[in-house]
């Protein structure tokens, strides 16, 4: 499996410049709040496809002395080991204040899906610690985000259909503000819609299978179970086995049913987008959504290990390594939690990235990591 072994960044948020040997074991950064740690984790996450763990765009990355208007050419690269030799990934933007960031892949221009041949990263932050009762679009993001670090060509997929969905949602408003919006165009549109919207609840329902029979399989861990759940109608008929072409005419209808109520709304209230990842305290048999923030973060922690452990074991991620980059990793979890955490993820053998604020958090994982102090816009040996 891909390893990753060093790790440069170049005017990337806090970081004038830093490099760091990696060792193979898990990898624990620590320092005082806004010393950078987080800037580690969010320059790993943008080897795969999208905004990585902040959802922030490119030109917003790049360091900024003070009196600079716009951030700085940054990059990000990152050696690994593969079976089949060294591999050098970098990406960044080639100008201050570019919008595109490029990726490379041993020198050459690639595309960002390229970066799942080798990596598949899975992050949790504190943003996170109240993933069940937060807003329902974060929630769906993050479990789109499990479903293509297994299927990357549901990213593909869930990009054509938020394009397709912008682009009918401008026609729809412009026809409401008196400007006639051409109906072959949204009939198109609505059928492309209809298409990436039944191959993205097609791949959600069987992921979700997946994922509850990796959670189920981890009952002797101290870890809080979730039944999951997707709130969706194209969902919960893929689950059921209904065929793509049914699910197409399904999604098609009802974007065509909601056309005046889309264009008066001035947002589109018809769709998969609208579809929600749901789940139960299993134990406690509530809600997660009425969890304390540390049940909340068990419980996703538990789906984040599942995640691993069923990607580790899956034949069609070939020599790819999933990654996990955990921020703030012992925050909400009282030492024991902390223990068995540390204690799966060094047992998984995965390239693993945690952040927290003090050493002596991670002392259970005490010659089993690579410990790593960030301050000061370096990161130092410890």
């Amino acid at each position: 499996m891909t390893q990753p072994t060093s790790l440069t960044l170049t005017d990337f948020r806090s970081y004038a410049g830093a490099s760091l040997a990696l060792s193979g074991q898990p990898l624990v950064l620590f320092g005082v709040n806004g010393a950078g740690k987080t800037n580690v984790l969010e320059g790993l996450s943008l080897f795969t496809p999208g905004k990585g763990l902040r959802g922030a765009t490119a030109a917003e990355i790049g360091r900024r002395e003070p009196g600079e208007a716009v951030g700085r050419a940054w990059a990000v690269a990152l050696t690994l080991q593969t079976a089949d030799g060294e591999a050098k990934l970098g990406t960044g933007v080639q100008a201050a204040g570019a919008a595109r960031r490029v990726v490379r892949i041993d020198g050459e221009t690639a595309q960002p899906g390229r970066l799942l041949d080798f990596l598949r990263p899975v992050w949790a932050t504190p943003e996170q610690d109240r993933l069940f009762s937060d807003a329902r679009a974060a929630r769906l993001r993050f479990f789109d985000r499990l479903v293509f670090a297994a299927n990357p060509d549901h990213a593909a997929t869930v990009a054509v259909y938020e394009k397709a969905l912008r682009e009918r949602l401008r026609l729809l408003t412009e026809g409401a503000e008196g400007r006639a919006a051409d109906p072959l165009w949204l009939d198109a549109l609505e059928q492309r819609l209809a298409e990436a919207g039944a191959r993205a609840a097609i791949a959600r329902a069987s992921a979700l299978t997946a994922l509850q029979t990796a959670i189920d399989a981890r009952a002797d861990r101290p870890f809080p179970q979730a039944d999951l759940g997707l709130d969706g109608e194209a969902e919960r008929l893929a689950g059921e086995g209904a065929q793509e072409a049914d699910l197409i005419g399904l999604i098609g209808e009802g974007l065509a049913r909601s056309r005046g109520r889309d264009a008066a709304a001035g947002r589109s209230l018809y769709g998969p987008h609208r579809s929600d990842l749901t789940a139960l305290h299993r134990e406690k048999n509530r809600p997660a959504a009425e969890g304390s923030s540390g049940e909340q973060k068990a419980l996703a922690l538990n789906l984040i290990l599942a995640q691993a452990t069923r990607l580790k074991g899956a034949e069609a991620l070939g020599d790819a390594a999933p990654v996990l980059l955990l921020d703030e990793a012992p925050a909400h979890l009282d030492a024991g939690r902390r223990a068995a955490l540390f204690d799966e993820i060094a047992a998984l053998g995965l390239p693993a990235v945690m952040t927290g604020t003090e050493r002596p958090l991670f002392e259970t994982l005490e010659g089993r990591a690579q410990f790593v102090q960030v301050a000061g816009g370096a990161l130092q040996e410890a």
